[in-house]
């Protein structure tokens, strides 16, 4: 039986968004070899969306991160040097902004309304 997801960020900078999950983020890594990490990541939930064209097409993958409070998370990321596109905005689901990573894209970052 299936018993967890395994996802994956492509990047042009791999060691420094590794380096950058480590020790920014803060999930815990195993080092399976050269320095490949593999993060050990917490609690995760799965959501199924409608393929348009505004939106994204059909086979589109998305991995975002999601927290308890936003306005802190945000903060202790920034204190960081975490670099953030647009203010956190009300997305009806949650709270949503996006965060800047080595490979120069963004990750979603939101706090969920809906209950755990």
């Amino acid at each position: 039986m299936i018993r967890g997801v395994h996802t994956m960020f492509y990047s042009s900078e791999v060691e420094k968004l590794r380096v950058f999950l480590r020790d920014v983020i803060g999930f815990k890594a195993n080092d399976i070899g050269g320095g490949w990490l593999i993060f050990d990541l917490p609690e995760a939930d799965l959501g199924c969306h409608p393929a348009d064209e505004q939106h994204a097409p059909s086979g589109t993958q998305d991995i975002s991160f999601y927290c308890d409070n936003i306005e802190q998370t945000v903060q202790e990321l920034k204190d960081k040097g975490v670099v953030f596109k647009g203010e956190i905005e009300d997305h009806g689901y949650g709270f949503v902004t996006h965060f800047l990573v080595p490979g120069n894209f963004y990750i979603q970052l939101y706090q969920p309304k809906y209950g755990k």
